[in-house]
């Protein structure tokens, strides 16, 4: 059975999630409460209802405290600036600085480049691009201060180059946004390196989340390739502790990183 345990590899460690109202996000935030970090958990999703798609932050906050974990439910639209400082201003605050951040928050629109409208371009790119790259600005003067700190990107299989003639989706803006935050992420763990910050992207394959599933993303042909979202959280795990000398700079995978490290993924609580 799942449980919080307060002396695990992330006692003590304040870890902002964004897009933690359900799916992978979700999966993160429990699975590093349970190894004893206190989780700002955040999303537009406060409570059950409030979205199409099932999960709250609210929820999740409930799993994890229930549980004898700590964590805070900070509502944050990352396509606003003001959201973005005052969820590391209300983490702050109640929990004290960030040592964790995980990017994982996206808004995703499948369109055709002839007809993919500009608005909805310029919010996928504030969401995924432009809000992770922010958020780091706004920790990375405590870590640096510190020694200490990780910042972890979600990205997708998406950011590779497709093959020609291949059938599409109308994806290609979606894979230049997540294209662009891989090399946002080796730009930043270089320059942070001096400083003991890590900084790494990891991809978590085919996983059945709600959005995932809402997208059509899943089919009758690649069902059977689709990963429980446990491994994509326990390599999610291993990419915030350890030695960040060696372990920074990473763009991988989560299958990789399980069968790398010989992980075997948590049980995650109830």
């Amino acid at each position: 059975m799942a449980t919080i345990n307060k002396n695990g590899v992330l006692a003590g460690k304040v870890a902002v999630v964004t897009g933690a109202s359900r799916g992978i996000g979700e999966a993160i935030a429990i699975r590093y409460a349970m190894e004893g970090a206190k989780v700002v958990v955040s999303a537009r999703t406060v409570e059950e209802g409030d979205h199409m798609l099932p999960g709250s932050i609210n929820g999740v906050v409930k799993r994890i405290n229930d549980a004898g974990g700590e964590a805070l439910a900070v509502r944050c639209d990352l396509s606003e600036a003001a959201d973005r400082e005052a969820l590391i201003k209300q983490t702050v605050d109640h929990f004290g600085p960030v040592d964790i951040l995980v990017n994982n928050a996206a808004i995703t629109y499948f369109i055709p480049v002839d007809s993919f409208p500009e608005k909805r371009m310029k919010l996928m790119f504030e969401v995924q691009v432009f809000g992770p790259f922010h958020l780091a600005q706004l920790v990375l003067p405590s870590m640096r201060e510190r020694k200490s700190g990780w910042i972890l990107n979600i990205s997708s299989h998406a950011a590779l180059h497709p093959q020609l003639r291949a059938p599409g989706r109308g994806g290609t803006v979606y894979g230049m946004c997540k294209a662009a935050l891989e090399r946002f992420t080796t730009g930043l763990a270089s320059e942070a390196s001096n400083d003991n910050v890590a900084v790494n992207v990891i991809s978590p394959g085919l996983v059945a989340t709600p959005g995932v599933l809402h997208h059509g993303l899943v089919t009758e042909a690649n069902k059977d390739m689709a990963t429980p979202v446990e491994h994509m959280a326990e390599a999610c795990l291993h990419l915030v502790h350890g030695d960040p000398a060696v372990n920074s700079g990473h763009i991988t995978y989560a299958a990789d990183v399980l069968k790398e490290f010989n992980l075997t993924a948590a049980e995650l609580l109830a």
